[in-house]
């Protein structure tokens, strides 16, 4: 069976920590178990102080078939980062702005250049889901028609390679507006022209959705994934140009990693879906789920591990 890990983000300390809580010992350098197997939900890079130990930790696992692994949004702005616009010469698909610059400047720092152009090659290898017979995995969001496109687009040109990279860089092509939702999520706008600055200094004017439930019933405030109440939202209501991929109730089980939750003790969104972010890269935990391939998912399969690496910030 499988054991699904959330978003590391340069947390070494933390994952090898979580890695021997869930039984995994290291053989031959790799950790393993003797009868399970991990699940990585992406987003291996960026913000923590140890990226290049979880890189070496997660890549060697997946390439000795003790790990599978998903592509998180970092991995997919790196590769656009490194990655020329071919109709702009001298610009990258990812602009390289102050934002940008600061999101990545943990993983250009830790990394030599060799060691960052085997991460790429890496992360090029990643899927942008996993459906196997027991379980689904994510990023961001499930949904059928975006994960079609992207598979689609891929038979053409080649998964990750510079040509797929063009198109799911441009925005306004239908490949960026699915690659979008399933990495980062579908989103909804502020009401009123708000604007909130987020944690990375960028001024946002959307915020996440619950894109897995219909907003039917909901205030603006609990249609935001996580929940956020503020006396601005205070009466708002759920735009109408909203896409949200509802997931179905006899649907196998999901999880994803990517929205930073802030609960302190895990639990499922309900039976069949759970989300595993919960923060590690801001003083939050890493998380993993035990997945014993029957039953509901419950809180008691909740494993967690509190941030202990210190900040390279």
């Amino acid at each position: 069976m499988y054991d699904i890990i959330g978003d590391i983000h340069g947390c070494a300390d933390e994952l090898v920590e979580l890695l021997e809580k869930l039984g995994y010992a290291q053989n031959s350098a790799v950790f393993r178990h003797p009868e399970r197997k991990i699940i990585f939900c992406g987003d291996f890079i960026d913000r923590g102080p140890q990226i290049r130990d979880v890189l070496q930790i997660c890549r060697d696992m997946c390439q000795h078939h003790a790990a599978l692994a998903v592509m998180g949004n970092h991995e997919l702005n790196a590769l656009a980062y490194h990655t020329p616009d071919p109709f702009l010469p001298g610009e990258f698909l990812r602009r390289h702005t102050d934002h940008n610059n600061r999101q990545i400047a943990q993983t250009l720092q830790q990394l030599s250049a060799v060691e960052l152009q085997q991460a790429l090659d890496w992360f090029r290898t990643l899927p942008a889901c996993l459906e196997l017979p027991e379980l689904r995995v994510v990023h961001a969001c499930w949904d059928p028609v975006d994960l079609q496109l992207l598979q689609s687009t891929a038979e053409e040109l080649g998964w990750m390679s510079d040509a797929y990279l063009h198109q799911a860089a441009r925005s306004g092509t239908q490949l960026f507006q699915s690659i979008e939702r399933v990495m980062k999520g579908p989103e909804m706008r502020f009401p009123n022209g708000i604007t909130l600055t987020d944690r990375e200094g960028l001024v946002r004017k959307r915020a996440r959705i619950r894109w897995f439930d219909q907003p039917t019933g909901c205030s603006f405030s609990d249609y935001m994934f996580p929940s956020l109440q503020l006396p601005e939202f205070e009466g708002a209501t759920v735009p109408e140009d909203i896409s949200p991929s509802p997931y179905p109730q006899d649907a196998p089980p999901l999880f994803f990693g990517h929205y930073w939750l802030r609960d302190r003790k895990p639990a499922p969104i309900r039976h069949n879906l759970a989300c595993l972010d919960y923060s590690v890269a801001r003083d939050g935990m890493l998380t993993a789920y035990r997945f014993h391939g029957h039953g509901p998912l419950i809180s008691d399969h909740f494993v967690t591990v509190p941030r202990r690496s210190a900040s390279p910030v």
